[in-house]
């Protein structure tokens, strides 16, 4: 894992950099030689460039030979879940001052009387009213009072504001006012992160638009601050290339771009693994896949249908409950809070819980002997034999077993009445329990049926759980990729440029005009050409997608629904209704295709595509392992069978054509494979271990 080979400024390198609440890990692809390098370190939260770098000298790279660095972070999502953000005001048309609290009302459970709404992230007292007004067809109802707003922006400078977040109605028809709001409040506040709503929206809904200007100003100065360390760092480093960040959609976009819409960022990380497993199933001809990540504090899902990601024009951010609505597009994700990180506790009625708080890397698992004291998935996994003290990242951190059995039968055992070895096997029942949430949030909710999916499992902890999620679903076909420790910044080697654009129309299908139609779409078309020519990176080619939100008729909500280019050359509005029919049958298990459908918003996707690596293959070899692979056999224990002598086998010696059945255990550097008993476990061409889920349940 060096790259020796390579002269000093022989700038060839594209490196990814992806942020965990554990662990960072870094991805390198040589695009000359086509040789991946990887490196993982504890994730530094008070000096997060440190680890970036950290991972960088694990694998030996000089950044003076990069000309592209990649990055994703969770700094933006814990900044919003974690609620220390910026000092925020909020300018907003008059008479509207209360909108961002008022919401949607939603109220999802009807007799909870410890229901609570949203919290705004900006108090009422920094809410501010503007004298304007736009029509919803965006023209003057009444002008905007700039001397009012010059005004209001002075009384800001004697408040320690940090960040503005301008909304004003009808903004995504006619944005002149919020253009000149933020032109004022930047020549009065000059050191103020100022945003305003039309920027990273331009759809109807003023609750969700307000809702992501304010998340964007709050996370702002934080996020920016941040990257530029970064950007300082690297070039400290010598690194003269293009740094860019990826966004919720999985594509990447420029560090000025982010450093200005923060929120673009919120999934950076987990968006980036789902990129990575749909080239997974690109290179199989599979296409249909669940990408599930499990890392160190949370486990992540999303869906591959039809060999594409599904994504979403919204999210909310903070679940349903109590949840902030953010406006953007991004990869339709859910995440629960479990990782390998996540603590287990045995609260009032001795009943056992994990997470959602994570012991992270600082102190970390008891088993990683930092100072943490509270069991957690990890030290389960190591009291149950699933890791090895001695080998634990290829042996550079060893793991404190007999301290691991010590708190384990304090903390959880004892108070429960159990030994540790039940203690440990309950805490990992409840951790695949809640893990398989995730995975039916974004399959059998969706109306997807999970067990007709081959689920894609990654992250350090993932592998170590992928058969038991499996069997808690009913899902036979589970697969782990090449390196799947490193794998959401491997899956960012496999990103493209993207830009993502909306226009909210609002037309009868019936009754729209092609013509107009053609020339919304022409029109985001053409901006995403210009911004991808202005983004310093010629890409290998240019891709354009194309999709519109319908709905029927006197419906509220719409679908999204991806339209090929060849029904608007055709003008056939009947297979754009047929279209629109079949995905509302999938999603709601309905649908009426003798309803008058409505076109709510265009949307368009511009790529840029890049180089991708090259396939890792592995040589071929016989049905059973070579002797070299077996590292030796150990005592695991597993739910249906006990404690039971398993041979543990090197990933890295595995060849094309091996078969194991389990129980077994699969090493690499930064991961384990547990093969539960009753599997079966086949190395594919291309080094994915493809396992075929029994019926024991362990």
């Amino acid at each position: 894992m060096s790259n020796t080979n390579l002269t000093p400024h022989d700038a060839r390198l594209r490196v990814a950099v992806d942020i965990g609440g554990t662990f960072t890990d870094m991805a390198a692809f040589d695009e000359v030689t086509g040789q991946l390098l990887f490196g993982k370190a504890l994730s530094t939260h008070g000096q997060l460039v440190n680890g970036i770098q950290a991972t960088l000298d694990s694998a030996d790279i000089d950044l003076r030979d990069g000309h592209l660095f990649l990055h994703g972070s969770t700094i933006a999502i814990n900044t919003l879940l974690e609620r220390n953000g910026a000092k925020t005001a909020l300018l907003i048309t008059e008479g509207f001052r209360d909108i961002y609290e008022i919401g949607r009302v939603n109220r999802p459970d009807a007799y909870n009387l410890f229901f609570n709404k949203h919290e705004p992230l900006v108090k009422r007292s920094l809410r501010y009213e503007v004298a304007e007004r736009l029509r919803a067809d965006g023209s003057t109802h009444k002008a905007l009072n700039e001397d009012a707003v010059r005004e209001l922006a002075r009384e800001l400078g004697g408040k320690d504001i940090e960040a503005v977040a301008v909304l004003l109605l009808h903004s995504y028809r006619n944005p002149a006012h919020e253009q000149r709001v933020k032109q004022i409040l930047q020549e009065e506040l000059p050191k103020a992160f100022v945003c305003a709503s039309h920027e990273l929206s331009q759809e109807y809904r003023e609750f969700e638009r307000v809702s992501t200007a304010v998340a964007n100003a709050y996370v702002g100065p934080r996020v920016s601050a941040y990257l530029g360390e970064l950007e300082e760092h690297l070039g400290n480093k010598g690194f003269e290339g293009d740094f860019y960040v990826v966004q919720s959609t999985g594509g990447l976009f420029p560090s000025e771009h982010a450093r200005r819409d923060c929120v673009r960022m919120l999934e950076s990380g987990p968006a980036a693994g789902v990129i990575g497993a749909q080239a997974i199933c690109a290179q199989l001809g599979m296409g249909d896949a669940i990408a599930f990540d499990m890392g160190g504090t949370t486990a992540k899902a999303g869906v591959i249908s039809e060999g594409r990601p599904l994504t979403t024009g919204s999210a909310l951010i903070g679940g349903y409950e109590r949840a902030l609505p953010i406006q953007i597009p991004m990869m339709d994700i859910h995440e629960v809070g479990t990782g390998g990180g996540s603590i287990a506790r045995v609260e009032t009625g001795n009943a056992l819980r994990v997470g959602p708080q994570s012991a992270g890397s600082i102190p970390g698992p008891v088993a990683y002997g930092r100072g943490g004291t509270e069991p957690t998935v990890t030290d389960a996994n190591l009291l149950l034999g699933r890791l090895d003290a001695d080998h634990f990242l290829g042996g550079e951190l060893k793991l404190d077993l007999a301290g691991t059995q010590r708190q384990m039968e304090e903390r959880v055992a004892k108070p429960l009445g159990l030994d540790a070895t039940a203690a440990a096997d309950g805490i990992l029942r409840i951790a695949v329990t809640q893990m398989s949430h995730a995975v039916k949030a974004v399959t059998t909710e969706r109306g997807l049926d999970a067990g007709s999916f081959t689920m894609v499992v990654y992250g350090g902890a993932g592998p170590l759980h992928a058969s038991a999620i499996a069997r808690e679903i009913g899902i036979r076909k589970v697969l782990i990729p090449y390196a799947p420790g490193y794998f959401s910044a491997y899956g960012m080697l496999f990103s493209d440029l993207r830009y993502d654009y909306v226009r909210s129309v609002f037309r009868k299908l019936n009754d729209v005009s092609f013509d107009e139609i053609e020339a919304l779409y022409k029109g985001m078309e053409d901006e995403g050409r210009a911004a991808l020519a202005a983004s310093g990176i010629t890409p290998d080619g240019i891709v354009i997608e194309r999709a519109a939100d319908m709905r029927y008729v006197g419906q509220e909500h719409a679908v999204t629904v991806d339209l090929p280019a060849a029904f608007f050359e055709s003008k056939d509005r009947a297979a754009i209704k047929n279209h629109f029919d079949q995905v509302h049958k999938v999603r709601y298990g309905t649908s009426a295709p003798k309803e008058a459908a409505d076109l709510v918003s265009l949307r368009v996707t511009v790529l840029g595509t890049m180089k991708k690596p090259p396939r890792h293959h592995v040589d071929e070899g016989a049905a059973q392992p070579e002797a070299a692979a077996l590292r030796g056999t150990k005592p695991v224990y597993f739910r249906s069978s006990g404690w039971a002598d398993t041979p543990v086998y090197k990933r890295d010696l595995l060849r094309a054509g091996n078969l194991i059945p389990g129980p077994a255990l699969i090493e690499e550097h930064a991961s384990t494979t547990v093969v539960q008993p009753g599997d079966e476990l086949r190395v594919d061409g291309l080094g994915n271990l493809q396992i075929a889920i029994g019926s024991d349940r362990s």
